[in-house]
């Protein structure tokens, strides 16, 4: 599903060839992956617990599934952003469904540390290594291939989690006496509709700047973001149930992920343009240089991410997690100027930053799950996941515009050495932003808090839970 995000950045200019793609065309391939996947995610969530955890993932993994078969055979440029689109809508129902499966089956304390380790390092591990992969697979066997390779892994994974999943029980909805409650319609067409217009604004601000679309696009996100407060208020099942705004570390977790995706994601990013404006290198080869940060995930998240976890807790983690990334992003900053070698300038701040980012995932998002109860536990993986998403979006959105904007103004990106300082500059915005989450962290967070299994935080859900 992360891999997704950055798969098909190589493969664009083939896939502009193919089906006589304009750059707007391009980038809404990779935009309405993003729109639907930070868009869906908080209905998605509540969905997981009226509907059943084990039922939307399997529903969000046929959907992904399916609509990347449909990508990879897309005979036209509108079939292949709509099918972009339908992925996102898939990955949106997986994510926090896969969390709250991993809340519920893991409940001793060893053995969700383990199982968060590995998540984190698949999801950091997907996000560093998509642009390699998607140059090995284009150059080997065509752009397609980038879609194609999802569907022997979803059909495996769709036959595998039949068997090894637990199946989904009402059964705490019923010992309270009080039948589940239904998806509040108007507070998922508002509250979706918000986030679609939000990321849509940021995904289009820094091509289009205030213009008439954009604006437009603003005001509507105020007008529906005021809609679905309202009905959230006094909706008898809202999407965002009121119990789990009252847990202080649920609103510390949405927070702490904003800033997560505002930090980490806009480096790629940068990383990337500067890799191939700056230093020359070409997309593949920029997409090798950041594959030492996708293997130094897998092994930190492996080997220490369960031990710091048991000794320190999620809000320890998650404050050292984003010293590092702020340390690796202004390593960046300070070592990436033209001539920069790879072994000095490259490799250094990338050890940081890879080791940094498996615990800003589990650090971040490990609290919110802790302090849920049973039958709200995908609602706060949709919460949290959807703060991650906007943040991202926001950030790579303004780092961008302030690159852009001392670019512009010292030479434009022509002039290489204006190009390094603009990029220099969103880097060191991202190692700011970094520093903040360090700070909230410290600040938002309970000291010490537990994984599931060690103290009775998870009682079983109460009317009040379910309304």
């Amino acid at each position: 599903m992360f891999l997704d995000v950055s798969i098909v950045n190589v493969a664009l200019p083939a896939m502009g060839a193919a089906l006589t793609l304009s750059e707007t065309g391009l980038a809404w391939v990779v935009n309405a992956y993003q729109l639907t996947f930070g868009g869906f995610q908080l209905v998605a969530g509540r969905l997981a617990d009226l509907a059943g955890r084990r039922r939307i993932f399997r529903l969000g993994l046929a959907v992904f599934t399916a609509a990347s078969l449909l990508a990879g055979l897309a005979p036209t440029a509108g079939i292949l952003v709509a099918a972009r689109a339908a992925q996102g809508v898939g990955a949106a129902l997986v994510v926090p469904a896969e969390l709250a499966l991993l809340a519920v089956i893991f409940t001793e304390p060893a053995a969700y540390r383990r199982a968060l380790g590995v998540w984190s390092a698949m999801g950091a591990a997907g996000a560093a290594s998509g642009v390699a992969l998607g140059g090995i697979l284009t150059q080997a066997w065509g752009w397609p291939a980038i879609f194609l390779i999802n569907v022997p892994v979803g059909v495996a994974a769709l036959a595998l989690s039949r068997r090894y999943l637990p199946a989904d029980s009402h059964r705490a909805a019923a010992a309270t006496g009080h039948p589940a409650p239904g998806l509040d319609i108007v507070g998922a067409l508002t509250g979706t509709g918000a986030l679609l217009a939000v990321v849509y604004l940021a995904s289009e601000l820094t091509e289009r700047g205030w213009d008439g679309i954009t604006v437009g696009t603003g005001v509507l996100t105020v007008l529906l973001s005021a809609l679905f407060v309202v009905n959230q208020r006094r909706s008898p099942a809202p999407i965002l149930p009121p119990a789990l705004l009252r847990m202080p570390d649920v609103r510390g977790s949405a927070v702490a992920n904003a800033v997560v995706g505002a930090a980490h994601v806009p480096a790629f990013v940068l990383l990337s343009l500067l890799l191939q404006g700056v230093l020359g290198y070409t997309a593949i080869l920029a997409g090798f240089a950041v594959l030492p940060i996708a293997v130094l995930n897998m092994i930190t998240a492996r080997a220490v991410l369960p031990r710091a976890l048991a000794h320190y807790g999620p809000r320890t983690v998650l404050a050292l997690g984003m010293t590092l990334l702020a340390l690796g992003l202004a390593g960046f900053a300070l070592l990436l100027a033209p001539g920069a070698s790879y072994l000095l300038g490259v490799f250094p701040p990338s050890i940081l930053f890879a080791i940094g980012l498996p615990a800003v995932f589990v650090g971040s998002t490990a609290p919110a799950l802790r302090a849920t109860p049973p039958a709200l536990t995908g609602a706060a993986a949709g919460l949290v996941n959807t703060a991650q998403r906007i943040g991202a979006a926001l950030g790579v959105t303004g780092l961008l515009i302030l690159a852009d904007t001392w670019t512009r103004t010292h030479g434009g990106a022509s002039n290489t050495a204006a190009l390094a300082t603009g990029l220099r500059l969103g880097f060191a915005g991202a190692a700011a932003l970094a520093a903040l989450g360090a700070i909230s962290a410290l600040t938002l967070l309970a000291r010490q808090p537990a994984t599931p299994g060690e103290t009775p935080h998870q009682p079983a859900p109460t009317p009040a839970d379910l309304d």
